[in-house]
């Protein structure tokens, strides 16, 4: 399940069987559960695992971004805010700069290459995790 070498690399990758379906699925509710149970998933496990199918790194994070559209919109800010978890102001403030980021983030993203890109996103999590597993 590699990539087409005759394929453009910015459409359809990959041809969508059955198996694919059954790992985009693994991939939705593994990314899924970690991002309702701590707030992560799209980056952290999503992208790695769309890069080990085949996707360019390009592919993956935009890939990525575009699942968590609805998603985290809709099911787990709900469940947040049932619980009271949810401050909308702090939100409005970090979603109008988030969005001013994303877009200037992925202008830059698309510009390096997907060697550079893997490479700049493997030292995030590294030091992410890091920061997590020794505190500050």
């Amino acid at each position: 399940m590699k990539l087409n070498s005759q394929s453009n690399p910015k459409t359809n990758p990959i041809k969508m069987d059955t198996t694919l379906i059954i790992y985009l699925i693994i991939i939705g509710i593994l990314a899924g559960m970690l991002s309702g149970l701590i707030g992560i998933g799209g980056g952290l496990l999503m992208v790695p695992m769309l890069v080990m199918l085949g996707f360019s790194q390009h592919q993956a994070q935009g890939t990525s971004i575009t699942v968590l559209l609805f998603p985290v919109m809709a099911f787990a800010v709900y469940n947040y805010y049932k619980a009271g978890y949810v401050d909308f102001k702090y939100a409005f403030i970090i979603a109008v700069f988030f969005a001013v980021g994303s877009y200037f983030g992925s202008k830059l993203a698309i510009n390096f290459d997907q060697k550079n890109l893997q490479k700049i996103f493997g030292f995030i999590l590294i030091i992410i995790a890091g920061k997590m597993i020794l505190g500050k």
